[in-house]
């Protein structure tokens, strides 16, 4: 009888706001990466997305991003009854993974997933395809354009499913190019940032900027600036960088 593989789950949230408690769950959606006989990964079944009664109002503003109105999730489980089963496919589950996970780990936490390592398919992108313009979910998608990938199976876009689908694709080439353990050691650092993104020298790689302008932007409000800023110092100095714990600020 053939294993059972491995799988990494991604995940997709909308919510009704940026951080709970104040904010809820309105939907779910996940898609599988599976580890193959062949030692490559790639993605596996079909996924699936939940409606949740986040036990408040939709705001207007997040209904313009995702479209889910309030009688659309009036009959909908409440978020503890829909969350451990889809976050926690236990043993097969070897990790999780969102694009910005920072975010759904919030809502997702430790009690609902067993706690579960995270791959953050944003923080991984910085690393690995650092050429790339931008690093959003949708524009990787089409800079990219991953192989595989339906194009109306994932849209509409803000909607969890389509945005698991399109992550889970990124996450398949990412595992094909780097370790499940080197993109959980990435995910836990802030992002290690390709360009300056503000200021006289935006646009710019880090190794052309001065000590003056390094040391000004290692102590940036940005926890990412800070991070890169400082990593590049720390390699002029011939010093490896002391880890910093990720308390990026969260955006829904």
């Amino acid at each position: 009888m053939a294993a059972t593989p491995q799988i990494i789950r991604v995940i997709d949230l909308e919510t009704t706001g940026n951080a709970p408690p104040q904010h809820g769950v309105v939907e779910i959606g996940w898609q599988d990466v599976a580890l193959g006989p062949d030692g490559r990964w790639a993605l596996s079944g079909e996924g699936g997305q939940r409606l949740v009664n986040p036990g408040r109002p939709v705001p207007p503003l997040t209904m313009a991003i995702h479209h889910i109105r309030d009688e659309d999730v009036a009959d909908a489980p409440w978020w503890h009854d829909v969350a451990r089963p889809i976050l926690d496919p236990w043993p097969r589950r070897v990790a999780l993974a969102a694009h910005r996970a920072s975010f759904e780990e919030q809502f997702c936490t430790p009690s609902l997933t067993r706690g579960a390592d995270w791959i953050c398919t944003y923080k991984c992108a910085l690393r690995l395809w650092r050429d790339s313009p931008g690093f959003s979910n949708q524009f990787l998608r089409y800079y990219r354009m991953p192989e595989g990938l339906e194009h109306e199976r994932g849209l509409p876009a803000h909607r969890a499913f389509p945005d698991a689908y399109v992550t889970a694709h990124h996450l398949r080439d990412m595992l094909n190019e780097a370790s499940v353990e080197q993109l959980i050691e990435w995910s836990k650092l802030p992002g290690l940032l390709p360009r300056v993104r503000y200021g006289p020298d935006r646009g710019k790689e880090w190794h052309e900027l001065d000590e003056d302008a390094l040391e000004t932007f290692a102590q940036d409000r940005d926890i990412d600036i800070r991070y890169t800023a400082q990593v590049e110092l720390d390699r002029r100095r011939g010093r490896q960088t002391i880890p910093t714990p990720d308390r990026q600020p969260q955006l829904f």
